[in-house]
């Protein structure tokens, strides 16, 4: 029987593109320890919990399950962008246009989102001023 928390590592890991092997290696515990915490017959201890957060760049309220999405499935943009940053971060062998990323290729990247966001809310914040007015 799985648990949320449980269920909650495993998406995590698998948003990632990691196989409980490199989740495993990451958090320097062996590859049945990830698979009993994602299937809710162990649970990580405090220090474990904290690198698991750290890892998925997530907070321990979210990884417990007590800051959930709004059940609307509406989501803010700039979550999205951290997901996907976070994502892309963690990818082995990630190619562009048949060509291997390397880290500063993925930095490029990371950067472009971090302009395209920054644009999108100076144009949000101009609008309710205007809207305000």
């Amino acid at each position: 029987m799985r648990s949320q928390l449980g269920e909650k590592i495993r998406e995590l890991r698998k948003k990632s593109g990691m196989t409980q092997h490199q989740l495993a290696q990451r958090l320097g515990i062996s590859s049945s320890a990830v698979g009993m915490y994602e299937q809710g017959r162990r649970e990580p201890d405090n220090k474990t919990l904290l690198e698991l957060c750290s890892i998925f760049d997530i907070s321990s309220d979210y990884l417990l399950g007590k800051d959930e999405p709004a059940e609307s499935g509406v989501r803010e943009v700039s979550d999205v962008f951290d997901e996907f940053t976070r994502i892309l971060s963690s990818q082995q062998c990630l190619m562009f246009d048949g060509v291997p990323l390397d880290d500063e290729d993925r930095g490029k990247i990371v950067d472009a989102i971090k302009v395209v966001g920054a644009v999108i809310a100076q144009q949000q914040s101009s609008k309710r001023r205007t809207e305000g007015s």
